[in-house]
């Protein structure tokens, strides 16, 4: 089932719960970004040192990465198409983050210069937007990495390919790509127990009350409800893949 979504914030990125998604994202990322200038990470130590990281989407995953990132030492931009979000993260990090608004404009500058790019763009229930061209990507300086957390939704630039945790990267035009899908799959036992208590509960009350009852009961079920009799009762699954929508209401009354 596909978790409801929040509004209509593009860059959204839900989880079933900390542990299992931006923590274990985080987690895999710092295991494997090696390189940013010239073999050096960011060093806290010293200012002039700071690399320049740019964080596409403010939502969980976004502010996630950019407490990681300022935890290196990193310079860090976050840009985001929500006034919302980006007033919270301005309220959460203060001036040690900067923010902008998202605009094909803003993004070529801010790219141009990011020595680092975590995309946590999402649409719920659809294919990721492709916010990096491979134009934008020529105009990077060469070392510089990439790290599409939304891989598992296709990507948001157009060069990211979803990797292993075995083989986790790949080069292009002397970019690196980290596109790893099921990133929490790097801590996969821990994933495991916070993905389960998460829905625990909404599985019990499938098994006691039957899941039409259970969606007719709660709507934050029915809201998650993708396919059902061969029907796509998801309205973003339906467009993706170009197929026939179905309202969920009209599969509960069958």
């Amino acid at each position: 089932m596909q978790a409801p979504a929040r509004g209509s914030d593009p860059f959204h990125l839900s989880s079933p719960g900390s542990g299992s998604g931006p923590d274990a994202r985080s987690d895999g990322l710092g295991r494997h970004l090696h390189r940013l200038r010239d073999g050096d990470l960011p060093d806290r130590r010293s200012a002039a040192s700071h690399a320049d990281v740019l964080i596409l989407g403010g939502g969980m995953a976004g502010t996630h990465a950019t407490q990681m990132a300022l935890g290196l030492g990193a310079n860090v931009t976050v840009v985001d198409r929500s006034a919302d979000v980006l007033r919270r993260l301005n309220t959460q990090f203060g001036t040690a983050v900067k923010t902008a608004y998202s605009n094909a404009h803003t993004l070529a500058e801010l790219v141009a210069n990011a020595e680092l790019i975590i995309g946590t763009v999402l649409i719920p229930g659809a294919s990721a937007p492709k916010l990096i061209t491979r134009d934008m990507l020529s105009t990077m300086r060469k070392g510089s990495a990439i790290v599409d957390v939304a891989i598992d939704q296709g990507g948001c630039t157009e060069t990211s390919h979803a990797t292993t945790h075995s083989e986790p990267t790949y080069v292009v035009d002397g970019v690196v790509h980290y596109c790893v899908a099921n990133m929490p799959g790097g801590v996969a036992r821990t994933s495991t127990f916070v993905l389960a208590n998460a829905t625990l509960p909404s599985g019990l009350v499938l098994a006691d009350k039957g899941w039409k009852q259970a969606l007719a009961d709660d709507p934050h079920l029915k809201a998650g409800l993708n396919v059902q009799g061969g029907r796509i009762t998801y309205k973003a699954v339906s467009e993706a893949l170009g197929e026939a929508y179905c309202e969920a209401d009209k599969t509960l009354a069958a």
